[in-house]
């Protein structure tokens, strides 16, 4: 079983997939983590995050390697060179600022999409991302687009910082996500998509135990119709 999981940033995708995956007894991956791998590394390497030649030959030289674990912290473990990278290092507010700029390139993509299907073709997973429904798993058994309102992604954004002891403006977190949209739905190479054949929940007014609900409603009804065949 493949579950693709969609959406833009603080759609609250993330959450929802490592529940989903939780309750169905299924691996769990966010692939943004592996470009955010990238970034850390691109940053403290001081690689220039507009050469996409250089970019992926930092991606070879240090290998994004995914563990699935579902007792680590991110509900995965990840390595790059070798080393593991922690949350905290993924989700340092340097690197959310660059991350889109390095998924961009194509062929930084290129060589991420490959390790995410050969991930795939290990086992059942749960895999959430901007692109998973649409180019790195178009064949998935279940594909979700989740969405909701700049208005309440803020919302979340916001508290997810200010739980961690950072304060950040509305209007500057409504700017950063308008900016994020922005680049992930122009860009040339996988930009975020609905795919046509995916089920849209709009989270907006929905608690996170609602949206978890109805992806796991979608996923037992469907095999509830395939038994009935």
């Amino acid at each position: 079983m493949q579950i693709a999981i969609d959406g833009p940033a603080a759609s609250g995708k993330t959450t929802v997939a490592r529940l989903v995956a939780a309750r169905l007894n299924l691996l769990y991956l966010d692939t943004g983590a592996m470009y955010r791998a990238l970034a850390y590394l691109a940053l403290r390497t001081q690689t220039e995050l507009d050469n996409e030649s250089a970019l992926t030959r930092l991606c070879g030289q240090h290998r994004i390697r995914v563990v699935l674990d579902r007792n680590a912290s991110l509900g995965f473990r990840i390595f790059a060179g070798g080393a593991e990278l922690s949350q905290f290092q993924l989700e340092s507010p340097e690197v959310t600022a660059v991350v889109s700029t390095i998924a961009a390139h194509a062929l930084v993509r290129e060589a991420m999409v490959n390790e995410q299907r050969e991930i795939a073709a290990e086992g059942p997973v749960v895999m959430v991302g901007r692109d998973i429904g649409t180019v790195v798993l178009p064949h998935a058994t279940f594909k979700i687009f989740l969405t909701a309102s700049v208005q309440a992604r803020v919302a979340r954004r916001r508290a997810q910082l200010e739980s961690a002891g950072v304060d950040v403006s509305v209007h500057e977190l409504t700017q950063e996500l308008q900016e994020r949209d922005r680049l992930d739905e122009q860009r040339k190479v996988s930009p975020l998509r609905q795919a046509p054949d995916a089920n849209v929940i709009d989270s907006s007014d929905l608690s996170v135990e609602q949206v978890v609900d109805r992806v796991c409603d979608i996923v037992t009804l469907r095999h509830a119709q395939g038994d009935n065949k």
